[in-house]
């Protein structure tokens, strides 16, 4: 197990603004990986309510559950890595595997066997070191949709946001509100389901 105070700053790109910073930082296909997020929440949405995130992330063959927690800076995020079996078990519908996330669940008032699997996002991710942070280009693809993003991470929130805004200006890209993914996976989610009922 291991916590990580995550600050991180980030903005919904346009399909050609994508290829725009992938061609100005030269990442071309051989710097990409693919990563898959696993989301999980209870029927009555509990974790989104509170600002809290659950995923399995399957990343190079390895699978780590982290939960996200708001924090007074940025999001602390818990992880706890799975074996195989363990990740497997979960997205069948097995509750929550026992340990730290487990534990932080039940202080939240939420029972891990309620958790369960809401469904997937596939990420094609980018990463670049950036002024003493870390800029990174993610396509992603969920329930029938793509959409564009960048990030930068950083250890100072301060000096990260004026290189943020600096970087968006000088590539001429609007700020948009950008929610994270999770959030956008559920809107989607949502919206199907709206689109379902009246149909």
């Amino acid at each position: 197990m291991s916590q990580e105070l995550e600050i991180e700053f980030k903005n919904i790109l346009e399909e050609d603004e994508y290829h725009q910073l992938l061609s100005a930082f030269s990442i071309n296909d051989d710097k990409k990986i693919i990563q898959e997020n696993f989301y999980f929440d209870t029927a009555a949405f509990s974790l989104k309510n509170q600002g809290a995130a659950l995923r399995i992330r399957k990343k190079k063959g390895t699978y780590t559950l982290t939960l996200k927690q708001p924090a007074e800076r940025g999001l602390l995020e818990t992880h706890q890595v799975l074996t195989v079996e363990e990740a497997k078990q979960m997205l069948e519908g097995g509750p929550v595997i026992d340990g730290e996330v487990s534990f932080i669940l039940k202080t939240l008032s939420i029972n891990p066997i309620d958790v369960t699997f809401f469904g997937s996002l596939k990420t094609k991710r980018a990463e670049v070191g950036y002024k003493n942070g870390l800029l990174v280009l993610d396509k992603s693809y969920y329930l029938n949709h793509e959409d564009f993003e960048v990030e930068y991470e950083v250890m100072d929130e301060v000096i990260g946001k004026v290189i943020f805004k600096e970087l968006l200006d000088h590539y001429k890209i609007p700020v948009r509100k950008t929610d994270n993914k999770i959030r956008r996976f559920y809107d989607r989610k949502k919206q199907l389901l709206l689109g379902e009922e009246h149909s």
